[in-house]
């Protein structure tokens, strides 16, 4: 075998790995985490912070009032 002919052989050996690897790497980013970690509060920690603010100073803006009357409608029925 020429020397021209290896350096192609091992080309495309290293072209091909490359490609599965990428493929290797795709498939790793679809699969779903085993372990996922969810916290369910019974306080919505926004509201808290929200309300200490406005307990000590005024707001400029009304921008967490959409958000306020939201959370006092869907209060918890789950106490527990």
């Amino acid at each position: 075998m020429s020397q021209s002919e290896e350096l192609e052989r091992q080309l495309s050996e290293l072209l091909t790995e490359g490609e599965i690897r990428e493929n290797e790497a795709k498939n790793r980013e679809r699969l779903s985490p085993k372990y996922e970690v969810r916290v369910q509060t019974h306080i919505d920690p926004i509201v808290e912070e929200t309300r200490k603010y406005r307990s000590m100073a005024r707001e400029l803006d009304d921008r967490y009032d959409e958000y306020m009357s939201k959370a006092e409608k869907s209060k918890p029925t789950d106490q527990r």
